[in-house]
């Protein structure tokens, strides 16, 4: 498993909204790029996820942007990296749509399930509010 620079980012945009706007105001695209040192086109791009996930609110006009819609201890860090990565699990077999046909002779599915599990867990475990 290795995190992209998209989930990495993702991360840090949630981040900043969480020292710089919170709950309560909306923060600009162009703030968050410039503190943030992304491009724009990248961070529409990472935010429209986020948006569509559910994780942000946004709002149209001179004072729009976007802000949490949750408090920073309801967000997990592994709700966020699956909104951004396309997977998280350790190996393609496990994080496959098909039915893996050496699933059943497979001696090392059980530990890359293990593995993926305590990946998740830990993930799960981590807050935006833990990493402030």
């Amino acid at each position: 498993m290795m995190i992209s620079t998209k989930g990495r980012y993702a991360l840090s945009i949630m981040l900043d909204l969480v020292q710089n706007g919170g709950e309560e105001n909306y923060i600009s695209l162009k703030d968050i790029a410039e503190r943030q040192q992304i491009s724009m086109k990248y961070l529409e791009a990472i935010i429209a996820k986020l948006s569509k996930g559910g994780l942000v609110d946004s709002a149209r006009g001179k004072s729009g942007g976007y802000r949490l819609n949750r408090k920073p201890e309801e967000y997990k860090v592994g709700e966020i990296l699956i909104l951004t990565e396309k997977s998280l699990a350790p190996v393609a077999c496990i994080d496959c749509e098909k039915e893996c046909t050496k699933e059943g002779s497979c001696l090392t599915r059980p530990m890359w399930n293990e593995l993926n599990e305590v990946i998740m867990e830990f993930l799960n475990s981590k807050t935006l509010a833990d990493l402030l």
